[in-house]
Order: structure tokens, then sequence, then C-alpha cells
């Protein structure tokens, strides 16, 4: 089924509105024209856009918990008094690649389970 009939079929029973001013209101009327959408239907497509995780955010995400990832093993393994060897970071920073991804999709996705192990593993 295409997107066309899927969104025929979709029962849609609630609204949302909000006030604007008559500028406002020609310039998104505007918007919605040059994308060949009625202002309705482009503006659903907007709204429902931030329910998914926008890819510039995810991999954005993704850099951030691999640093994090990173940072804390290694903190972890030098508190020991453990050496951190050419090695041991090689093996991390390849963990940390694999991980990355599926960790940044979970947090968008608001999953709350048990935190993953992040240990270095040898």
């Amino acid at each position: 089924m295409d997107k066309e009939a899927t969104e025929k079929t979709t029962l849609r029973n609630k609204s949302i509105g909000t006030k604007v001013s008559e500028e406002e209101y020609a310039a998104l009327e505007k918007l919605a024209e040059a994308r060949g959408l009625t202002l309705g239907e482009w503006f659903r497509e907007l709204v429902l856009a931030e329910l998914i995780a926008h890819p510039a955010e995810q991999v954005i995400l993704a850099e951030v918990l691999a640093l994090r990832m990173l940072y804390l093993n290694t903190v972890q393994i030098l508190g020991r008094g453990r050496e951190l060897t050419t090695e041991d970071l090689k093996k991390l920073i390849e963990r940390v690649d694999r991980e990355k991804q599926a960790m940044a999709r979970e947090q968008l996705a608001g999953k709350d389970g048990p935190e993953p192990d992040r240990s270095p593993k040898k």
C-alpha cells in the first residue's frame, strides 16, 4: 500500500489548533503551496516529523555517548591503577564505535533499561 492510500485509510479524529497573525498565516500558506500541499497537510507533516528522531540529532548523540563511554572506561581503568595500552584503547574504541548508534537510538526512543556493560573487555 502506498503512502497516499495509507493516509486515506488512517482514521484521524483528533485535531490540534493554533492562532497566528494574518501575515504569519499568509507566509505559512505560501510555504505549504510551494510544496504542493494544503496548509493542514503541510502542518501535519511538520508536526508528525517531530515524532521521529532527526538523523543529525542521532549522529550527534551517538558521538557524545561514544565520548562519554571512552572517558568513563578510561577513567575506570586508570583509577584502578592499571596501564591503558594502545591495544586496550584500540579495542575500546572499536567496541564504542559498534555500540554508539544503538545506544543513541535507545536514548532517542526514551527506552529506560539496564545500563549496558561499558567495562573494557579483554
